[in-house]
């Protein structure tokens, strides 16, 4: 068993282990290294395959997508989100990648590196295994979480009905509250962009928080393209309210962006948008609609103080199971310059 690199002439061989492998999501395929790779804080990927290699040939064990972000003085530091896929029971996979990402840290000056291990905390003898490994291979809690470590999944498989019964009343209520104000959803394309990031700006603002330039969110409706980034907009005679960008990939669609406007919010067209995707997601066979991301949960309720906590009292209006993933880890190489980071981010109140 051994650990390779992927060039681009090997990419589909790549993406057709993360598609067959039951931890795969879209943040370990080329096309989202590709997207990541055109923004200005990233510049380069890395498709690292584990194989096992025979007289008859070789096969994938695991594989993990390593994005490259940029930090001053060329410094970087190493991110694989949602991932590496790989047999996390087995600790020789676990040193031959964290063996190879340290081999490709030195080369690019990296400050430390980060994974999101796709294990869900329930997965006891996993976990378990896991804590071991991380002790053996040095990995530490991270300092920071990209993607989101709890979040609900709306089973899309039984009826329309069904669906709709599952939701909480308010949800249910505040759908027909928008059908009654006249709100339309419509699929929308890359030259809609604008619209998108008109509402964007009005939520960044609103709810204080940061975002992307919107060459950023132009990339991933392009480079995923039509079958794997969809735009979504709900409007009233034209007058767009709400928007969403939507991910598709294997049986799951998951809601990665929102946005909304700050007039005629008595008319709740985000409630309608979502339950729009949702019914072409479950019409295109999807099983699953991701909501991406909600606040920590603590006695049955989401932690208020959270910085998602607002948008999570939204997302729980429309039901779905709670799936918590284990916590973000790293491998520091450079420690000092670690702590400056580490310290300038409390600094700048984002830790």
């Amino acid at each position: 068993m051994d650990i390779q690199e992927y060039n681009l002439q090997e990419k589909e061989q790549f993406n057709e282990f993360v598609h067959t492998n039951p931890l795969g999501t879209v943040h370990q395929t080329y096309e989202w290294g590709d997207f990541q790779a055109k923004s200005s804080k990233r510049d380069k990927y890395w498709m690292l395959v584990l194989e096992d290699r025979t007289v008859t040939g070789r096969k994938i064990l695991g594989t993990a997508l390593v994005i490259r972000q940029k930090l001053p003085f060329g410094l970087s530091w190493l991110y694989c989100p949602r991932g590496p896929l790989m047999d996390y029971s087995d600790v020789r996979q676990i040193g031959l990648m964290c063996g190879k990402i340290r081999e490709i840290a030195k080369r690019e000056k990296a400050v430390f590196f980060r994974m999101d291990p796709p294990v869900c905390v329930h997965n006891v003898d996993t976990v378990v295994n896991l804590e071991n490994c991380y002790k053996s291979e040095k990995l530490c809690k991270a300092h920071a979480q990209y993607m989101p470590q709890h979040t609900l999944m709306v089973d899309l498989t039984p009826s329309e009905e069904e669906i709709l019964k599952q939701m909480k009343q308010k949800g249910r209520y505040n759908i027909k509250v928008a059908e009654r104000h006249g709100v339309k959803v419509d699929l929308k394309c890359i030259r809609d962009i604008d619209i998108f990031y008109k509402l964007f700006h009005e939520t960044t603002e609103r709810d204080g928080f940061n975002g992307h330039p919107k060459e950023y969110y132009k990339n991933m409706l392009d480079v995923l393209g039509s079958r794997r980034a969809k735009l979504w907009i709900a409007s009233i005679k034209e007058k767009p309210l709400a928007a969403a960008i939507v991910t598709y990939y294997r049986s799951t669609a998951t809601y990665y962006y929102g946005a909304s406007s700050n007039e005629d919010r008595n008319a709740m067209a985000p409630y309608l948008l979502h339950w729009e995707i949702m019914r072409d997601a479950k019409k295109h066979g999807y099983k699953t609609y991701d909501l991406f991301g909600v606040a920590p949960d603590l006695l049955g309720q989401p932690d208020k103080k959270h910085p998602w906590a607002t948008v999570s009292d939204f997302k729980l209006k429309f039901g779905g199971k709670r799936v918590d993933y284990l916590p973000a880890r790293e491998l520091i190489f450079k420690p000092f310059w670690y702590f400056l980071l580490k310290s300038a981010k409390k600094i700048k109140g984002l830790s």
